[in-house]
């Protein structure tokens, strides 16, 4: 198993994509500390783990809230031994599908302070750790608006673009003490919204080389892929998940 004997951290691992690869770190061997807001649906994606064979553990948390992010981290380290791997799958609020001069500053504003808070929140709690046991693997998640120009995303654009700017400067600044921090950017997963249609995202899958969008276990292997040692040489990079809509 890829991830066997690693302790990792999942924030937002209520949601689709944090659950998804929750999972897929469970599979892999890895003891899975899944923290969210949502703490029955916490439960729901420990207990799939554990049906598989793997070993999880929920926490109720805000990842927006430092003190409560640094205590949870502290304590997985005493308890565990260590903190391993890092991913971050918190959702934000988000206006889209207006053109950016028909929303308000403060409409643009919340997905760019909300994604730059939580990812330099946890980010920075498990760099702390991580540095002092001189390993880890922190992931960040970020989407291909980071570099796309018409599809209205609003502010969900730039703080795609900050995310995979926080990637490189902190992969900068703890490499040396043989922590990786990498990014995965996603395009959008179909999977992630219960009842869409295809005719709903029809545009994004235009936009496309492979004439369709990732699947949400794609997102997860890859995931899994990155914290793993087969991965042991990439740092401060963003992989490429959007089906080609990103050259």
């Amino acid at each position: 198993m890829l991830l066997e004997n690693k302790n990792a951290i999942v924030y937002g691992a209520a949601g689709a994509m944090g659950g998804a690869v929750a999972r897929a770190f469970g599979r892999e061997g890895a003891h899975v500390f899944l923290a969210g807001r949502t703490l029955t649906r916490l439960d729901e994606v420990a207990g799939q783990i554990r049906a598989d064979g793997g070993s999880a553990t929920t926490g109720q948390l805000d990842a927006m809230d430092r003190t409560a992010v640094e205590a949870h981290a502290a304590r997985v380290v005493q308890t565990a031994g260590s903190l391993d791997i890092s991913f971050n799958a918190i959702s934000y609020k988000v206006v889209q599908n207006l053109p950016m001069t028909d929303i308000s500053l403060d409409d643009f504003l919340a997905p760019i302070t909300q994604a730059s808070n939580t990812h330099f929140l946890t980010a920075t709690a498990a760099a702390r750790h991580m540095t002092a046991q001189h390993s880890g693997v922190i992931i960040m998640l970020s989407a291909c608006s980071s570099m796309e120009t018409r599809h209205e995303m609003g502010g969900f654009g730039l703080a795609n673009a900050a995310i995979e700017a926080l990637t490189r400067s902190l992969a900068g600044e703890v490499g040396r003490a043989g922590v990786r921090v990498v990014g995965l950017r996603a395009n959008f997963t179909p999977e992630t919204v219960p009842g869409i249609t295809a005719s709903d995202y029809a545009s994004n899958v235009r936009d496309t080389l492979l004439g369709r969008l990732p699947r949400l276990q794609e997102v997860a292997d890859t995931a899994v892929y990155l914290a793993s040692p087969a991965a042991g040489a990439m740092t401060a990079a963003t992989v490429n998940l959007t089906c080609g809509a990103i050259i």
